[in-house]
């Protein structure tokens, strides 16, 4: 192709679409390669919008005071996100997390990076390694020729997991004289819609999850791992009879009004949309067939006529081992004009995502203007994902990871209680990002 841009991205997911917008933003042309809308679609997408969210609707915690997550959505937000800014436009009620209605928030992305003068969209899909400056943000699900392409250029096979999908729930057809409006211990406000379940009525429950018809892998599937903060509800169903009751359907801090009392276990429904209509099981995610689905979530106290506008389902994933494959600006060793973003580095989840897209975009953006942009300190939340990916890893052992406090260095001076060191991890960090971001002002040398 005759060369009409400056920077060439490759997927137009989270990652993808934020690398788009900051590099535009810095005044280079973009040209932006996304396979959806020209033919192609993926096992898990529904639309040819950018910036689709398939598994969930959640960017998970706001609290960027207690949280990692939410103190990398700050960071995020300090640096002009674009994903970040969408999702402030379309959030919905899910207390003190950050939801959103995903059908706008894909849009909105979609209105921003189409119609900004630097970018160019082209649906179409790309099976080869280009020989400009690129960023490869294809996410989990990247074609099979353009991962051959990868495997062939790193020497090795792509590594791989398994990621679940919920199922989504029509507003109206639950039973609200059974479940009720309420959040974890009253945080939040009245965000989520919560069933209850007696003893009998959980272990009932926990008995059909296990021995439910799932789907079948693969034989070339079947040694895959599933990636632990997406763990499908019958394989962890599957761990033993209390796990549930500790994990997604715990029912600490939820009165239930009709007792006045803890129910057993609850499952909880969360916000999917602005107007309310569908409703998401948090923690749901999951491989049991269509038919078992309904079967067997119809058994859920006030879900007995739910109606599904979505049932669940299971994809496989790949990303590429890049602690041994990266630099420390998320440059192909091999390759130094092909960089990688998003979820194929083996960061987990749509913020993570984002994130990792949002910084690999500002080092190239510095490198194309001759400048070199100093990395985030590891203390902060951006600095400790990406360290983490590009060396901070064991590339041996090295599995897909959610931002979280054990990212950064541990904190110095005597021992402190959790609650106090979570905000002394978000004191220091806000401490060391105020400096970065400042010093960026003055180019770092090259």
């Amino acid at each position: 192709m005759t060369q009409t841009f400056d920077i060439h991205i490759i997927g137009g997911g989270l990652a993808g679409s934020e690398a788009a917008w900051q590099l535009a933003e810095a005044g280079l042309q973009v040209r932006l390669s996304e396979m959806r809308g020209g033919g192609d679609m993926t096992p898990a997408h529904e639309s040819d919008r950018l910036a689709e969210m398939v598994c969930s609707n959640s960017f998970r915690s706001d609290d960027a005071d207690n949280n990692a997550v939410g103190l990398l959505h700050r960071e995020m937000r300090d640096l002009g996100s674009l994903i970040m800014r969408c999702a402030d436009l379309h959030r919905v009620p899910a207390g003190s997390a950050l939801a959103v209605d995903r059908e706008a928030f894909a849009a909105e992305v979609t209105a921003a990076v189409t119609s900004h003068p630097r970018v160019d969209v082209v649906r179409e899909r790309v099976d080869a390694l280009p020989d400009h400056p690129t960023i490869i943000a294809t996410g989990p699900l990247t074609g099979s020729t353009l991962a051959s392409a990868i495997a062939a250029e790193t020497g090795s096979d792509a590594l791989a997991f398994f990621d679940a999908i919920a199922p989504i729930v029509h507003r109206d057809s639950i039973d609200m004289s059974i479940c009720w409006m309420a959040a974890r211990w009253d945080k939040g406000g009245k965000d989520y819609i919560n069933c209850p379940m007696t003893k009998e009525q959980y272990h009932a429950f926990v008995s059909a999850l296990v021995d439910g018809e799932k789907t079948e892998f693969k034989d070339w599937e079947k040694d895959t791992p599933y990636f632990e903060g997406c763990m499908p509800i019958e394989v962890m169903a599957e761990r033993g009879p209390e796990t549930l009751r500790f994990g997604p359907m715990k029912g600490v801090g939820l009165d239930d009004p009709r007792t006045g009392r803890w129910p057993y276990a609850c499952v909880q429904l969360r916000q999917d949309n602005a107007l309310g209509t569908l409703w998401n099981m948090v923690g749901f995610q999951t491989k049991l067939k269509h038919g078992e689905q309904v079967r067997i979530f119809r058994t859920i106290p006030g879900l007995e006529n739910a109606e599904f506008a979505r049932l669940g389902g299971i994809h496989r994933n790949s990303f590429i081992n890049s602690p041994k494959l990266l630099d420390r600006e998320l440059r192909l060793k091999s390759q130094p004009n092909i960089r990688f973003a998003g979820q194929i580095t083996g960061c987990e989840g749509y913020v993570e995502s984002a994130a990792v897209g949002l910084i690999c975009a500002r080092f190239a953006a510095a490198r194309l203007r001759g400048d070199a942009l100093a990395s985030p300190p590891p203390e902060t939340a951006l600095g400790a994902l990406l360290g983490h990916i590009t060396g901070g890893a064991d590339a041996e052992t090295f599995q897909p990871m959610n931002v979280n406090f054990g990212l950064m260095p541990p904190l110095e001076g005597p021992k402190t209680k959790k609650a106090d060191r979570k905000k002394l991890y978000t004191q220091r960090a806000r401490d060391r990002f105020r400096s970065w971001s400042e010093a960026q002002l003055e180019p770092a040398a090259a």
